[in-house]
């Protein structure tokens, strides 16, 4: 096993220390260093070059949840002591998303809104839209409330009573106490075109790579969009850029980390040296907020700086993309929602290009914001999972799921022709809430809890985003508030 490189004690003089040093910063990562920044603990936060040249709508999460009725959103924003004048500028939207499949476009909202839906487009009978609607609200808010109560995470121990018990004859649920937890029945049973659209839903709202999110996960899921949305109705700074104005306004620092960097330690102390520079920044921890497979790829396999076994975890991993499309305002069509889920033909059908078969059954998430830079215009960011895929391929795949995204957005817009622009982006190789997206590791997952301590000597933490993957971005926040409570706890 490699361990992290321990440099010379001469070397000390040189280094920049903290309390916590956060290597990542998307959201989770953020969370977690603003609520060590809060017990007074200094905390640094490195953040890769290529992140920041991105837009901030593509930086920004698909689709807002929790903002009120007791949400995560709302409730992280709160303890994370976000500024009034800042929450005010989000605001409830009674439409979450639209699932755009042939020949429906079914709009997704409060509950009265969505039966109505289901039964205008000949998907339920009456009664039967308002108990499957029904039934998913009341499975996701059982789930909402044993994630309040819930740890969630542990370092290196498990906590009495952790994990679930399957209830008999059915895989889908679990009892935990007098909860019945899992999937309706409802919704197991479902058919044709309605189960489609939500397996297309889950697969849009969870940060998965190649696995099914967990019944429980599933049925919080499905239970998000049925409060309706939120979004900012101004310019940004959007949630992301919140966040990072929480870190810096604490005890928190921001620094880029451009180009190469290695793991080391000085005197028991873990941090990186940044290869261009040589400059050393330490922490009394070292939290780990992205990916380990994502890291072990940007270390690459130069003999004499070989990668540590911190990242080696061998966890399954899918690549979502994202991709920037521009068009003009006038092209959108009337009543088009601001989020859109387009679920992928079954088995690629209708496609004669095998290469587009490919492609052609993936989910895609459609999220549109007002252009930042050109008046006028609407930028369309679009992300999809390509669940089989490796570095050597990855470029030429992407290509091929640009494309085909595009030819659905240009579907979607009849009146479109040629004024679908494509912009390309300079995506990063490990910091990023999209990217490779990794499967849980076992036994330190939700509905269990997660572990985060990886190494104790000299501690290193991972903010495991796969662990909490399939809860979407409710996992990314709970992950990052209860995860950086217990990393200061151990700091303190």
């Amino acid at each position: 096993m490699v361990e992290i490189p321990t440099l010379d004690p001469s070397e000390a003089p040189r280094a920049r220390r903290w309390d916590a040093l956060v290597l990542g910063s998307g959201l989770t990562a953020l969370v977690a260093a603003a609520r060590i920044s809060a017990t007074g603990q200094r905390v640094l936060v490195v953040e890769e070059e290529a992140r920041t040249t991105l837009p901030a709508a593509v930086k920004e999460p698909f689709f807002l949840s929790g903002l009120r009725d007791q949400g995560m959103l709302d409730a992280t924003m709160r303890a994370l002591t976000v500024p009034l004048i800042d929450r005010r500028r989000i605001g409830n939207e009674r439409l979450a998303y639209q699932i755009a499949a042939d020949p429906y476009r079914l709009d997704i909202g409060q509950p009265v809104l969505s039966a109505e839906e289901l039964v205008a487009w000949g998907l339920a009978t009456p009664d039967d839209a308002q108990t499957l609607v029904r039934r998913r609200v009341e499975a996701s808010e059982t789930e909402r409330e044993i994630l309040y109560e819930s740890p969630f995470v542990r370092i290196g121990r498990r906590s009495a009573g952790a994990g679930r018990s399957t209830a008999r004859g059915n895989p889908n649920t679990a009892t935990v106490g007098n909860h019945k937890r899992g999937l309706p029945g409802e919704v197991v049973a479902a058919q044709g075109p309605l189960a489609r659209g939500m397996q297309a839903e889950i697969r849009a709202l969870s940060n998965l790579g190649t696995r099914t999110p967990s019944p429980e996960a599933q049925a919080r899921l499905l239970g998000l969009g049925l409060a309706g949305g939120a979004g900012f109705a101004d310019d940004p700074p959007w949630l992301i850029d919140l966040f990072r104005k929480r870190v810096t306004a604490l005890y928190g620092d921001m620094r880029t980390l451009p180009g190469e960097f290695e793991f080391v330690q000085v005197a028991g102390q873990p941090g990186i040296r940044v290869m261009r520079t040589g400059e050393i920044w330490l922490g009394r921890a070292l939290v780990l907020g992205a990916p380990t497979s994502a890291l072990r790829d940007a270390y690459g396999d130069e003999p004499g700086r070989p990668a540590p076994s911190i990242l080696d975890l061998g966890t399954r991993r899918a690549y979502r993309a994202v991709f920037l499309f521009r068009v003009a305002t006038s092209i959108l069509p009337e009543g088009m929602g601001a989020r859109m889920i387009l679920p992928g033909n079954i088995n690629g059908e209708m496609q004669a290009d095998s290469r587009a078969a490919a492609t052609s059954d993936i989910t895609v998430a459609v999220t549109a914001y007002p252009c930042q830079t050109h008046p006028g215009r609407v930028d369309l960011v679009a992300r999809a999972v390509l669940p089989d895929v490796e570095p050597s391929t990855l470029n030429e795949q992407l290509q091929i799921l640009q494309q085909d995204i595009a030819g659905r957005l240009q579907a979607l817009m009849p009146f479109c022709g040629d004024g679908l622009a494509q912009i390309e982006l300079n995506a990063p190789s490990w910091d990023s809430d999209d990217g490779w997206l990794e499967d849980p590791r076992s036994n330190s997952a939700w509905p269990g809890e997660i572990d985060l301590r990886l190494s104790s000597k000299p501690p290193v933490y991972l903010l495991d985003r796969a662990g909490a993957a399939g809860l979407g971005l409710e996992g990314d926040l709970l992950l990052g508030w209860r995860g950086g409570d217990a990393i200061a706890e151990a700091l303190s």
